[in-house]
């Protein structure tokens, strides 16, 4: 199983940024697959999962209205659309994936994992 991300950059407050994910090795539609995001000196916290066959999305409180979470079946991505960004949302961004049967934000429900992409917001 291979989650590669990419899409991460310098952007400035207000702006917009979109990720990808790149799925492989798995039956895609079989997945849920969810981004989480460590900012500096913080936790991980779980902002968006999607279950790729259906695109049913679900989204954590501090994105909710901004970020957009999204799927591309033919190729096995997984897009987070990022509006409306602000410094806080400045952190490393992972995708994960695995099967669950209900929407999770939760790091431990997934077990793979990407390498991570860098995302700075600028004042």
């Amino acid at each position: 199983v291979q989650l590669v991300e990419s899409g991460g950059g310098l952007v400035q407050t207000g702006g917009s940024l979109r990720l990808s994910c790149a799925v492989s090795g798995i039956t895609f539609d079989d997945y849920t697959t969810a981004w989480f995001r460590q900012a500096p000196g913080k936790g991980r916290e779980g902002i968006a999962c999607i279950k790729n066959d259906e695109g049913s999305a679900y989204y954590a409180d501090t994105v909710e209205g901004r970020f957009t979470i999204s799927t591309d079946r033919a190729k096995n991505i997984v897009y987070l659309q990022m509006n409306d960004v602000k410094p806080e949302d400045t952190a490393v961004y992972y995708c994960a994936a695995d099967i669950v049967y209900m929407p999770s934000l939760l790091q431990t429900v997934y077990d793979h994992w990407g390498q991570g992409t860098h995302v700075t917001v600028s004042s």
